[in-house]
């Protein structure tokens, strides 16, 4: 019984810190594409577009910091009382979210994004959690749960904001506010207390050190891994130029509003939950060539909707999810097996920072790059998942240098 609650509460917990991070993305295209005139879209006489692009980046940003510090920081403080601050505060910074709204504050709006970011980073947290408390197969099991869990808010945050935008722009935030609390609540309650250990509760130096010299990116400094961070982060390039700016090519394109924008990413995201439940299964072919494969399909459905009209960019908006599931299975997976040496949550750790950085960088330049047209945002992170595609190809051809890579 102990063992399902551990895993139920990790699921939720990873089910609503997504939701959180998407709830935004139907929101916000037409509150800054859509004409309003107001403190909030007109901050310093910026040109909205680029404002938007500002608001999507901010909380990528806390993302990536929170995914490369907040796993090594719970290794000393202990994961399930990290974890039920990270839950309780991503809940303040919702809230916080709607109180900039009602005042049209773009600074308090980037601040509370930010926090809730940096907060919601705590995946790596959950994974570590389950991966030292489960073995054999269950534990290969709970983390593709939580890994369907993730995906699963993707689909959940953009849905609740097209169902309760209508009564307020502010309810969405409040909504998933509460339900943080909720499984913030359920947590505490289901997960055991854990003692420190006494060599982490000794080691000298404050959080801070702990993050600074443990982080994920640490990892970078062997080479078979900034090669897999190279070509992972092109193609996370790639979905994070799709994920980032597709509703306001919808806007820009079809004049879509957020309830419509909500149930097209509703599409896709089912799609990709679904294929989630078999993108797991075994195969002949080499991990990294047949990751190569899905990327390049990935690709075609990115650069569908740079050049297509509404309703082909519409069949590559929910086509997308297919071979984006099983590119995160295959990669993750082989991944896991090429680098446990390093850590299981050190590697999954640098997988999620460098999908966090990729998503502010895309925020930045397509934030430019939609000054000229959005679609030339949607052109470029189809060429670069393109090239990750191939370099994955070529890559497949080349084996890891295991006594190396372990040191």
């Amino acid at each position: 019984m102990k063992t399902v609650l551990l895993i139920a509460s990790a699921c939720l917990l990873g089910l609503l810190s997504t939701t959180g991070a998407s709830l935004p993305y139907p929101i916000l295209p037409p509150l800054f594409a859509g004409g309003s005139d107001n403190a909030l879209t007109n901050f310093l006489g910026l040109p909205p577009k680029l404002l938007f692009g500002i608001a999507l980046m901010i909380n990528p940003l806390g993302l990536l910091i929170g995914s490369a510090m907040l796993g090594p920081v719970s290794d000393r403080f202990g994961r399930r009382r990290l974890l039920l601050v990270t839950a309780i505060g991503a809940a303040i910074g919702h809230g916080l979210t709607a109180m900039a709204l009602v005042a049209q504050s773009y600074p308090l709006f980037l601040l509370a994004r930010f926090v809730t970011g940096l907060l919601e980073g705590n995946g790596a947290i959950m994974r570590a959690m389950l991966a030292e408390r489960l073995t054999g197969g269950l534990r290969n099991h709970a983390l593709s749960w939580l890994n369907g869990s993730f995906n699963l808010g993707w689909l959940v945050g953009p849905l609740l904001a097209g169902l309760t935008v209508g009564a307020g722009i502010t309810l969405p935030f409040y909504i998933a506010a509460g339900a943080l609390l909720l499984g913030a609540g359920l947590a505490a309650l289901a997960l055991e207390r854990e003692p420190v250990g006494h060599a982490q509760a000794t080691q000298a130096g404050s959080w801070w050190a702990v993050a600074r010299e443990r982080h994920a990116l640490t990892l970078l400094r062997h080479g078979s891994l900034r090669t897999l961070f190279t070509v992972h982060f092109a193609y996370a390039c790639g979905v994070a130029a799709f994920y980032e700016f597709f509703p306001l090519w919808l806007v820009d394109v079809g004049h879509y509003d957020t309830r419509q924008i909500a149930f097209v990413n509703m599409g896709m995201c089912a799609l990709m939950t679904f294929a989630a439940l078999f993108a797991g299964r075994a195969s002949p072919l080499e991990p990294r060539r047949r990751a190569s494969g899905q990327a390049a399909l990935a690709a075609t459905a990115i650069l569908a909707v740079g050049f297509g009209s509404l309703w082909v960019g519409l069949v590559g908006i929910v086509l997308f999810g297919l071979p984006h599931a099983y590119y995160n299975a295959t990669l993750q997976g082989w991944s896991a097996d090429q680098f446990a040496a390093h850590g299981q949550g050190a590697v999954m750790g640098l997988l999620s920072t460098t999908f966090c950085l990729a998503n502010i960088v895309m925020a930045l330049a397509g934030g430019v790059l939609t000054l000229v047209d959005t679609r030339l945002v949607l052109i470029v992170g189809g060429l670069l998942a393109a090239w990750a595609a191939l370099a994955l190809r070529q890559w497949s051809g080349r084996t890891i240098g295991f006594s190396v890579e372990a040191k």
